[in-house]
């Protein structure tokens, strides 16, 4: 028998990243390779550290929730209400109830845009162009209603200690409900490509299977550990206005590509849902803000619900205008593990799709 069969198969390691033309985020992965196949991944995080948190120190909390809403571009509403109601747990500070059904809307809103930029670059990733615009263009519609309501599309700055800077009106949001009908057609047209097209299904199902167990025993958050079969959401929890509202957690059990695929496009669904039941039982009382009467003293732990996953927020007041401490455990920081984990075994062409169903933030993970 000649030489060449017996062999070894040749090692090399790949850089992957931070700026690679498939991955619209800068993660570096340095990618151990035997011919094609993936034997094991080795994340590189830092290089965008920004030292956010440590700006609690210096900024008096009731202007915080700007840079809170900076941590990520993408999740930046939810990150701001994470601040606010860390800070007021810890004031024990009564909300009114038309500002926590207006922060439960746009953390809805919040939810669809990112689940539909996800699922453009998702598309983009596997090459399929026309669905990437088609996704976008969808999105465009509901950051049209973010900016009408809040003034802004990527930083809002509408929440604030105590409530919201600004209301929105009843008729407004009438009419925005009669609107979602004609963005959810266009939703469903774009969803039931990714559902049943065979070249979207050819590169994601099979592909980067995270089985139940693995999920939970390496923490994965959010879509990641939903499609594996698991039900937890946070929103459950009941914060804000969730315990007024009606919706099921949603699960897929193949724990694939596609099964992620399928988690977030029935999120979209449900977030249409969870919005016209919001808006149908706003009170019609027009105040959205209490004011503090007293400084931050004592510490709160706060669990949100992300579009990417659970984000817990950890705050400490001291008693002073600045807060002693400000810390954002994300989505992605705890999904980095199990995606780790699901890259062992594939293959090379599969790294960016597998990479992105954790819909990674790194600015989000590098505060």
């Amino acid at each position: 028998m000649s030489d060449h069969h017996n062999q070894q198969p040749k090692r090399t390691i790949v850089p992957f990243g931070p700026q690679h033309p498939v991955l619209p985020e800068p993660i570096h992965l340095d990618l151990v390779l035997e011919d094609e196949k993936i034997i094991e991944a080795i994340p590189s995080i830092g290089y965008i550290h920004r030292g956010l948190e440590l700006l609690a120190e210096k900024i008096e909390y009731p202007e915080f929730v700007s840079v809170a809403e900076r941590i990520c571009g993408i999740c930046s509403f939810i990150h701001g209400l994470g601040y606010v109601q860390a800070v007021e747990d810890i004031l024990k500070l009564d909300v009114p109830t038309r500002a926590k059904y207006l922060r439960t809307m746009w953390s809805e809103f919040s939810r669809m845009q990112s689940h539909l930029l996800w699922l453009g670059l998702a598309a983009d990733a596997f090459g399929f162009e026309n669905l990437f615009m088609a996704s976008w263009k969808v999105r465009e519609s509901i950051l049209d209603i973010f900016e009408e309501t809040t003034g802004g599309r990527v930083i809002f700055n509408v929440c604030q200690v105590g409530g919201l800077r600004k209301n929105v009106e009843t008729d407004t949001l009438r009419r925005i409900k009669k609107d979602l009908d004609a963005i959810e057609i266009q939703i469903r047209n774009v969803c039931d490509i990714f559902v049943n097209d065979p070249s979207t299904k050819h590169r994601l199902v099979g592909v980067g299977i995270l089985s139940k167990e693995m999920a939970h025993e390496l923490g994965a958050v959010g879509p990641m550990l939903r499609a594996s079969g698991i039900a937890s959401d946070t929103r459950m929890l009941g914060y804000a206005a969730y315990s007024d509202v009606k919706f099921d957690i949603i699960t897929e059990t193949a724990g694939d590509c596609y099964a992620r695929v399928l988690v977030r496009i029935n999120e979209i669904y449900q977030s249409l849902s969870i919005i016209r039941q919001l808006i149908d039982k706003i009170p019609e009382e027009q105040v959205v803000y209490n004011k503090p009467k007293a400084n931050p003293v004592g510490e709160s732990f706060m669990r949100l619900e992300q579009p990417r996953g659970e984000v817990v927020y950890y705050a400490k007041g001291n008693g002073s205008k600045n807060l002693e401490r400000f810390r954002a455990r994300t989505p992605t920081f705890a999904n980095i593990a199990p995606m780790l984990h699901v890259l062992k075994g594939q293959e090379l062409a599969d790294v960016p799709n597998i990479v992105l169903t954790i819909d990674p933030c790194i600015s989000c993970t590098e505060r």
